[in-house]
């Protein structure tokens, strides 16, 4: 049975906090159709999804709570880690664009899970179009509050496009010492050719930042019919760019269960990458999680 960190995954109680997605019925996303996850999904839920393999830790990234349930998420979280012995590690919201995003930062690092931050930038051209994310690249105290989370000892996860990488990677220049972790390979959603070369070269310019990591994860949001095949060339792109010191899987669960079972996940994955030594695939399947996340051993 092998041993795993999954480096990217959701929990959710809908009586412990309110979340407008979740309860949002009939209302298409773009990672497909919510409605068979729109119910309670936790820590004895992803441990069944998991159990074919050791899940000896995991990373939970928020998951789009309602304003002002921010922090409510994040002590669920820390209660249920508490009690259960997961989430390993949780990367909390919070608006790093609003003037009170210290205290934001302050009341989140007060939990002894909470890892970092996420705020999204990009999840699709069509969504973004709705929401304004994008904006958020060119706020100054957004940036300015993103370079500062590494002087708390926070990580930032990173969800974008990829026509947003040149923009944010003149951003992340100036955060050398906030560690980045990349959402779901950079969000391959053209996946012809050029689409393809256009979305490497933009994984290049990120990995050229020293402190920018890479999860492999979610990519049954930008090809609902995946397989190992169609897959493989990104997978492969991902840790050939950024190596597997600097890259790690995740599931994405259950927002991936809409396209795949957790064994089929990761077992393309295994398939993926079954050439590497084993060191490298330590890295992969736990050990840059692990590092990157400060998850205790």
């Amino acid at each position: 049975m092998r041993r795993i960190v999954d480096a990217h995954h959701h929990l959710w109680d809908l009586e412990a906090c309110h979340y407008p997605w979740l309860m949002a019925r009939g209302v298409r996303r773009f990672f497909g159709d919510p409605t068979p996850i729109q119910k309670d999904y936790l820590v004895a839920d992803l441990l069944g999804d998991a159990a074919s393999y050791r899940l000896e830790a995991s990373v939970h990234i928020q998951v789009g709570v309602a304003p002002g349930d921010e922090l409510r998420e994040t002590e669920w979280l820390q209660q249920t880690a508490d009690r259960d012995g997961l989430p390993s590690a949780i990367v909390a919201y919070c608006e790093l664009d609003k003037a009170d995003a210290p205290r934001q930062l302050e009341a989140q690092l007060a939990h002894s899970r909470v890892r970092g931050v996420r705020q999204i930038v990009g999840r699709s051209d069509e969504e973004d179009a709705t929401t304004g994310s994008a904006s958020l690249i060119d706020d100054a105290r957004w940036s300015e509050n993103l370079a500062n989370l590494g002087e708390l000892g926070l990580s930032f996860d990173l969800q974008l496009t990829p026509r947003q990488v040149p923009a944010i990677a003149e951003v992340l220049a100036r955060a050398p010492d906030t560690p980045v972790a990349l959402c779901h390979c950079g969000s391959p959603w053209d996946q012809s050719d050029a689409g393809l070369a256009a979305w490497r070269d933009g994984l290049r310019l990120l990995a050229s930042l020293p402190n920018v990591v890479i999860k492999i994860s979610g990519l049954g949001m930008f090809d609902h019919d995946w397989s190992v095949d169609s897959i493989r060339p990104i997978v492969e792109s991902c840790v050939e760019i950024f190596g597997p010191e600097r890259a790690m899987f995740g599931s994405n669960f259950p927002v991936d269960k809409l396209h795949g079972s957790y064994d089929r996940v990761w077992g393309a994955f295994e398939t993926i990458v079954a050439g590497l030594d084993g060191d490298d695939q330590e890295r992969l399947f736990g050990g840059t999680a692990t590092e990157f996340y400060r998850i205790a051993t």
